[in-house]
Protein backbone atom coordinates (compact mmCIF):
# COMPACT_ATOMS: atom_id res chain seq x y z
CA UNK A 1 0.00 0.00 0.00
CA UNK A 2 1.19 3.52 -0.72
CA UNK A 3 2.16 5.28 2.51
CA UNK A 4 -0.28 8.16 2.68
CA UNK A 5 -0.02 8.82 6.42
CA UNK A 6 -3.30 7.11 7.25
CA UNK A 7 -4.69 7.15 10.76
CA UNK A 8 -5.91 4.25 12.91
CA UNK A 9 -9.44 5.67 13.12
CA UNK A 10 -10.09 7.27 9.72
CA UNK A 11 -13.21 9.34 9.13
CA UNK A 12 -15.38 8.16 6.24
CA UNK A 13 -17.67 10.15 3.95
CA UNK A 14 -20.44 8.31 2.08
CA UNK A 15 -21.55 10.15 -1.08
CA UNK A 16 -24.80 8.73 -2.48
CA UNK A 17 -28.37 9.79 -3.22
CA UNK A 18 -29.42 8.03 0.01
CA UNK A 19 -26.40 7.34 2.22
CA UNK A 20 -28.45 6.27 5.26
CA UNK A 21 -28.54 2.49 4.53
CA UNK A 22 -24.81 2.49 3.83
CA UNK A 23 -24.05 4.43 7.00
CA UNK A 24 -26.09 1.85 8.96
CA UNK A 25 -24.20 -1.04 7.33
CA UNK A 26 -20.86 0.63 8.05
CA UNK A 27 -21.86 1.25 11.68
CA UNK A 28 -22.68 -2.43 12.06
CA UNK A 29 -19.44 -3.62 10.54
CA UNK A 30 -17.10 -0.92 11.87
CA UNK A 31 -18.84 0.63 14.90
CA UNK A 32 -15.80 2.59 16.10
CA UNK A 33 -15.38 4.61 12.90
CA UNK A 34 -16.81 8.10 12.50
CA UNK A 35 -18.78 8.50 9.30
CA UNK A 36 -21.20 10.93 7.68
CA UNK A 37 -23.14 11.19 4.44
CA UNK A 38 -23.60 13.64 1.60
CA UNK A 39 -26.56 13.33 -0.81
CA UNK A 40 -25.84 16.03 -3.42
CA UNK A 41 -23.04 17.02 -5.76
CA UNK A 42 -23.38 20.67 -4.73
CA UNK A 43 -22.74 20.09 -1.02
CA UNK A 44 -19.70 17.85 -1.42
CA UNK A 45 -17.03 20.62 -1.44
CA UNK A 46 -18.27 22.03 1.88
CA UNK A 47 -18.59 18.57 3.39
CA UNK A 48 -15.03 17.68 2.42
CA UNK A 49 -13.75 20.84 4.05
CA UNK A 50 -15.81 20.66 7.25
CA UNK A 51 -15.64 16.91 7.89
CA UNK A 52 -12.14 16.27 6.48
CA UNK A 53 -12.64 12.58 5.66
CA UNK A 54 -9.68 10.31 5.13
CA UNK A 55 -11.83 7.87 3.14
CA UNK A 56 -14.51 8.64 0.56
CA UNK A 57 -17.02 6.18 -0.90
CA UNK A 58 -19.12 7.50 -3.75
CA UNK A 59 -21.56 6.59 -6.49
CA UNK A 60 -22.20 8.81 -9.54
CA UNK A 61 -25.89 9.02 -8.68
CA UNK A 62 -26.52 12.12 -10.82
CA UNK A 63 -24.34 11.22 -13.82
CA UNK A 64 -20.90 12.49 -14.80
CA UNK A 65 -21.99 16.00 -15.79
CA UNK A 66 -21.43 18.28 -12.83
CA UNK A 67 -19.60 15.68 -10.75
CA UNK A 68 -17.42 17.65 -8.27
CA UNK A 69 -14.12 16.18 -9.37
CA UNK A 70 -12.17 19.35 -8.61
CA UNK A 71 -13.27 19.35 -4.98
CA UNK A 72 -12.71 15.62 -4.54
CA UNK A 73 -9.15 15.82 -5.82
CA UNK A 74 -8.42 19.30 -4.48
CA UNK A 75 -7.11 20.80 -1.25
CA UNK A 76 -9.32 18.67 1.00
CA UNK A 77 -8.98 15.44 -0.95
CA UNK A 78 -9.29 12.18 1.01
CA UNK A 79 -6.41 9.75 1.00
CA UNK A 80 -8.54 6.94 -0.37
CA UNK A 81 -11.38 7.30 -2.89
CA UNK A 82 -13.56 4.22 -3.32
CA UNK A 83 -15.75 4.31 -6.44
CA UNK A 84 -19.03 2.44 -6.12
CA UNK A 85 -19.02 1.47 -9.80
CA UNK A 86 -16.28 0.23 -12.09
CA UNK A 87 -15.55 3.29 -14.25
CA UNK A 88 -13.11 5.91 -12.97
CA UNK A 89 -12.93 8.17 -16.04
CA UNK A 90 -14.75 10.90 -14.07
CA UNK A 91 -11.70 11.13 -11.78
CA UNK A 92 -8.79 11.02 -14.18
CA UNK A 93 -6.11 12.03 -13.71
CA UNK A 94 -5.06 11.73 -10.06
CA UNK A 95 -1.68 11.40 -8.35
CA UNK A 96 -1.38 7.83 -7.02
CA UNK A 97 1.34 8.99 -4.62
CA UNK A 98 -1.22 11.19 -2.88
CA UNK A 99 -4.53 9.42 -3.43
CA UNK A 100 -5.46 5.77 -3.71
CA UNK A 101 -8.46 4.97 -5.90
CA UNK A 102 -10.32 1.68 -5.85
CA UNK A 103 -13.42 0.60 -7.75
CA UNK A 104 -16.09 -2.07 -7.45
CA UNK A 105 -15.24 -3.99 -10.59
CA UNK A 106 -16.70 -7.47 -10.52
CA UNK A 107 -19.80 -6.72 -8.44
CA UNK A 108 -22.01 -6.47 -11.53
CA UNK A 109 -19.96 -8.63 -13.90
CA UNK A 110 -22.48 -11.49 -13.93
CA UNK A 111 -25.43 -9.17 -14.55
CA UNK A 112 -23.63 -7.37 -17.37
CA UNK A 113 -22.72 -10.70 -18.96
CA UNK A 114 -26.38 -11.76 -18.88
CA UNK A 115 -27.31 -8.43 -20.48
CA UNK A 116 -24.80 -9.02 -23.28
CA UNK A 117 -25.87 -12.60 -23.99
CA UNK A 118 -29.51 -11.58 -23.80
CA UNK A 119 -28.85 -8.95 -26.44
CA UNK A 120 -27.09 -11.46 -28.66
CA UNK A 121 -30.02 -13.85 -28.36
CA UNK A 122 -32.44 -11.04 -29.17
CA UNK A 123 -30.85 -10.73 -32.59
CA UNK A 124 -29.87 -14.37 -33.25
CA UNK A 125 -33.45 -15.49 -32.53
CA UNK A 126 -34.99 -12.47 -34.27
CA UNK A 127 -37.18 -11.65 -31.29
CA UNK A 128 -38.21 -8.35 -32.90
CA UNK A 129 -39.36 -10.21 -36.02
CA UNK A 130 -41.36 -12.68 -33.96
CA UNK A 131 -43.04 -9.79 -32.18
CA UNK A 132 -43.92 -8.11 -35.48
CA UNK A 133 -45.39 -11.34 -36.83
CA UNK A 134 -47.46 -11.77 -33.68
CA UNK A 135 -48.76 -8.22 -34.00
CA UNK A 136 -50.00 -8.90 -37.53
CA UNK A 137 -51.07 -12.51 -36.88
CA UNK A 138 -48.57 -13.65 -39.52
CA UNK A 139 -47.44 -17.27 -39.54
CA UNK A 140 -43.97 -17.16 -41.13
CA UNK A 141 -43.43 -20.73 -42.29
CA UNK A 142 -39.80 -21.61 -42.91
CA UNK A 143 -38.44 -19.24 -40.27
CA UNK A 144 -35.08 -20.50 -38.96
CA UNK A 145 -33.30 -19.81 -35.70
CA UNK A 146 -29.61 -18.87 -35.73
CA UNK A 147 -27.59 -20.73 -33.07
CA UNK A 148 -24.83 -19.09 -31.06
CA UNK A 149 -23.02 -22.42 -31.02
CA UNK A 150 -20.03 -22.39 -33.34
CA UNK A 151 -20.03 -18.61 -33.72
CA UNK A 152 -16.97 -16.53 -32.84
CA UNK A 153 -17.25 -13.97 -30.07
CA UNK A 154 -14.64 -11.22 -29.81
CA UNK A 155 -14.40 -9.68 -26.32
CA UNK A 156 -12.63 -6.33 -26.34
CA UNK A 157 -11.30 -6.05 -22.80
CA UNK A 158 -10.82 -9.20 -20.73
CA UNK A 159 -11.39 -7.77 -17.28
CA UNK A 160 -13.87 -9.23 -14.82
CA UNK A 161 -16.87 -8.40 -17.00
CA UNK A 162 -15.16 -9.80 -20.09
CA UNK A 163 -14.37 -12.98 -18.19
CA UNK A 164 -17.98 -13.37 -17.08
CA UNK A 165 -19.16 -12.91 -20.66
CA UNK A 166 -16.71 -15.54 -21.89
CA UNK A 167 -17.82 -18.08 -19.27
CA UNK A 168 -21.44 -17.78 -20.38
CA UNK A 169 -20.55 -17.75 -24.05
CA UNK A 170 -18.73 -21.07 -23.70
CA UNK A 171 -21.95 -22.56 -22.25
CA UNK A 172 -23.55 -21.69 -25.60
CA UNK A 173 -20.71 -23.38 -27.48
CA UNK A 174 -19.17 -20.19 -28.86
CA UNK A 175 -15.54 -19.81 -29.90
CA UNK A 176 -14.11 -17.02 -27.76
CA UNK A 177 -11.28 -14.65 -28.63
CA UNK A 178 -10.35 -11.50 -26.74
CA UNK A 179 -7.88 -8.74 -26.00
CA UNK A 180 -6.13 -7.59 -22.86
CA UNK A 181 -3.27 -5.19 -22.10
CA UNK A 182 -0.96 -8.02 -21.07
CA UNK A 183 -2.01 -11.14 -23.00
CA UNK A 184 -1.91 -14.38 -21.02
CA UNK A 185 -3.94 -17.58 -20.90
CA UNK A 186 -7.39 -16.69 -19.62
CA UNK A 187 -10.20 -19.00 -18.45
CA UNK A 188 -12.97 -19.57 -21.01
CA UNK A 189 -11.00 -17.74 -23.74
CA UNK A 190 -9.74 -19.82 -26.65
CA UNK A 191 -7.35 -17.18 -28.00
CA UNK A 192 -5.92 -14.11 -26.25
CA UNK A 193 -4.39 -11.16 -28.08
CA UNK A 194 -3.03 -7.70 -27.32
CA UNK A 195 -5.17 -4.64 -28.06
CA UNK A 196 -2.94 -3.59 -30.95
CA UNK A 197 -4.00 -6.77 -32.79
CA UNK A 198 -7.65 -5.73 -33.02
CA UNK A 199 -7.36 -4.86 -36.71
CA UNK A 200 -6.82 -8.51 -37.56
CA UNK A 201 -9.56 -9.67 -35.17
CA UNK A 202 -12.49 -7.56 -36.41
CA UNK A 203 -13.03 -9.73 -39.55
CA UNK A 204 -13.13 -12.94 -37.50
CA UNK A 205 -16.03 -12.06 -35.21
CA UNK A 206 -19.71 -12.91 -35.56
CA UNK A 207 -20.41 -11.17 -32.26
CA UNK A 208 -18.44 -8.46 -30.44
CA UNK A 209 -18.64 -7.43 -26.77
CA UNK A 210 -16.96 -4.15 -25.82
CA UNK A 211 -16.05 -3.74 -22.15
CA UNK A 212 -12.90 -1.61 -21.93
CA UNK A 213 -12.46 1.50 -19.75
CA UNK A 214 -12.50 4.95 -21.36
CA UNK A 215 -8.88 6.09 -21.72
CA UNK A 216 -6.96 8.21 -24.17
CA UNK A 217 -5.98 4.93 -25.86
CA UNK A 218 -9.57 3.65 -26.12
CA UNK A 219 -11.45 6.85 -26.99
CA UNK A 220 -12.71 6.39 -30.54
CA UNK A 221 -11.26 2.87 -30.59
CA UNK A 222 -14.12 1.58 -32.73
CA UNK A 223 -14.35 3.99 -35.63
CA UNK A 224 -15.42 3.85 -39.27
CA UNK A 225 -12.26 1.95 -40.22
CA UNK A 226 -12.97 -0.70 -37.58
CA UNK A 227 -16.58 -1.11 -38.72
CA UNK A 228 -15.41 -1.49 -42.33
CA UNK A 229 -13.14 -4.36 -41.28
CA UNK A 230 -15.95 -6.27 -39.55
CA UNK A 231 -18.00 -9.03 -41.13
CA UNK A 232 -21.33 -8.12 -42.65
CA UNK A 233 -24.12 -8.81 -40.18
CA UNK A 234 -21.96 -8.79 -37.03
CA UNK A 235 -23.81 -8.05 -33.79
CA UNK A 236 -22.04 -5.67 -31.39
CA UNK A 237 -22.75 -5.02 -27.71
CA UNK A 238 -21.24 -2.12 -25.79
CA UNK A 239 -21.09 -1.94 -21.97
CA UNK A 240 -17.85 0.03 -21.83
CA UNK A 241 -18.10 3.82 -21.68
CA UNK A 242 -19.52 6.41 -24.04
CA UNK A 243 -16.75 7.55 -26.35
CA UNK A 244 -15.11 4.16 -26.99
CA UNK A 245 -17.33 3.76 -30.06
CA UNK A 246 -17.66 6.66 -32.49
CA UNK A 247 -21.38 7.34 -32.55
CA UNK A 248 -21.59 8.65 -36.13
CA UNK A 249 -19.71 5.62 -37.46
CA UNK A 250 -21.97 3.30 -35.46
CA UNK A 251 -25.14 4.88 -36.87
CA UNK A 252 -23.75 4.74 -40.42
CA UNK A 253 -22.88 1.04 -40.05
CA UNK A 254 -26.35 0.23 -38.76
CA UNK A 255 -28.13 2.23 -41.45
CA UNK A 256 -26.08 0.61 -44.20
CA UNK A 257 -26.80 -2.88 -42.89
CA UNK A 258 -23.11 -3.57 -42.23
CA UNK A 259 -24.00 -4.26 -38.60
CA UNK A 260 -26.68 -6.86 -38.00
CA UNK A 261 -27.49 -5.34 -34.63
CA UNK A 262 -26.21 -3.22 -31.76
CA UNK A 263 -26.87 -3.67 -28.04
CA UNK A 264 -26.03 -0.31 -26.47
CA UNK A 265 -25.80 0.44 -22.76
CA UNK A 266 -23.48 3.48 -22.80
CA UNK A 267 -23.43 6.75 -24.72
CA UNK A 268 -21.27 9.86 -25.04
CA UNK A 269 -24.15 11.95 -23.68
CA UNK A 270 -26.38 10.47 -20.99
CA UNK A 271 -29.33 10.52 -20.88
CA UNK A 272 -29.32 9.93 -24.63
CA UNK A 273 -30.98 13.03 -26.16
CA UNK A 274 -34.46 12.36 -27.54
CA UNK A 275 -33.40 13.75 -30.93
CA UNK A 276 -30.40 11.42 -31.23
CA UNK A 277 -30.46 9.25 -34.35
CA UNK A 278 -29.88 6.06 -32.37
CA UNK A 279 -33.46 6.16 -31.12
CA UNK A 280 -34.66 5.69 -34.71
CA UNK A 281 -31.78 3.62 -36.07
CA UNK A 282 -32.82 0.08 -37.11
CA UNK A 283 -31.63 -3.08 -35.36
CA UNK A 284 -30.69 -1.25 -32.18
CA UNK A 285 -31.37 -1.99 -28.52
CA UNK A 286 -30.92 1.10 -26.34
CA UNK A 287 -30.77 0.81 -22.55
CA UNK A 288 -30.52 3.65 -20.00
CA UNK A 289 -27.07 2.50 -18.82
CA UNK A 290 -28.70 -0.20 -16.71
CA UNK A 291 -26.74 -3.36 -17.56
CA UNK A 292 -25.06 -3.25 -14.13
CA UNK A 293 -28.16 -2.28 -12.17
CA UNK A 294 -29.92 -5.08 -10.31
CA UNK A 295 -31.68 -5.43 -7.00
CA UNK A 296 -29.08 -5.19 -4.24
CA UNK A 297 -26.15 -4.01 -6.37
CA UNK A 298 -25.53 -0.88 -4.29
CA UNK A 299 -25.17 -2.79 -1.05
CA UNK A 300 -23.13 -5.50 -2.76
CA UNK A 301 -20.74 -2.77 -3.89
CA UNK A 302 -20.74 -1.23 -0.42
CA UNK A 303 -19.98 -4.59 1.20
CA UNK A 304 -16.92 -4.82 -1.03
CA UNK A 305 -15.94 -1.40 0.27
CA UNK A 306 -16.43 -2.50 3.88
CA UNK A 307 -14.16 -5.47 3.24
CA UNK A 308 -11.59 -3.04 1.89
CA UNK A 309 -11.92 -0.89 5.01
CA UNK A 310 -10.77 -3.91 6.99
CA UNK A 311 -7.78 -4.19 4.69
CA UNK A 312 -7.07 -0.47 5.05
CA UNK A 313 -7.15 -0.65 8.84
CA UNK A 314 -4.86 -3.70 8.79
CA UNK A 315 -2.46 -1.94 6.40
CA UNK A 316 -3.05 -4.62 3.79
CA UNK A 317 -3.18 -4.04 -0.01
CA UNK A 318 -6.56 -2.76 -1.11
CA UNK A 319 -8.68 -4.85 -3.48
CA UNK A 320 -9.35 -3.34 -6.92
CA UNK A 321 -6.67 -0.65 -6.61
CA UNK A 322 -6.80 1.33 -9.87
CA UNK A 323 -3.73 2.41 -11.84
CA UNK A 324 -4.58 5.87 -13.27
CA UNK A 325 -2.52 5.19 -16.38
CA UNK A 326 -4.36 1.94 -17.14
CA UNK A 327 -7.79 3.02 -15.93
CA UNK A 328 -8.34 -0.25 -14.02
Amino acid sequence: MTDTGKSTDPKILIHASDPAPMLARLKKRHPSLQATGCSTYQNLPDKLQSFAPEIYYGIRFAGSAGFPRGALLGEFAPKWISVGGSGVDHLQDWDPKQIQVTNSAGVAASMMAEFILGGFLHFSLDIAGLQRDRGTATWQGGRQMVPLSGKTLLIVGLGQTGGAIAERAKAFGMHTIGTRARPRPTPHIDEVFSADQLRELWPRADFIAVCVPLLASTRGLIDAAAFNQMRDGVVLADVSRGGVIESAALVASLESGKLGGAVLDVFETEPLPSAHKLWQTPNTLVSPHCSSVFEGWEMASFDMFCDNVERYLADEPLRNLVDPKLGY
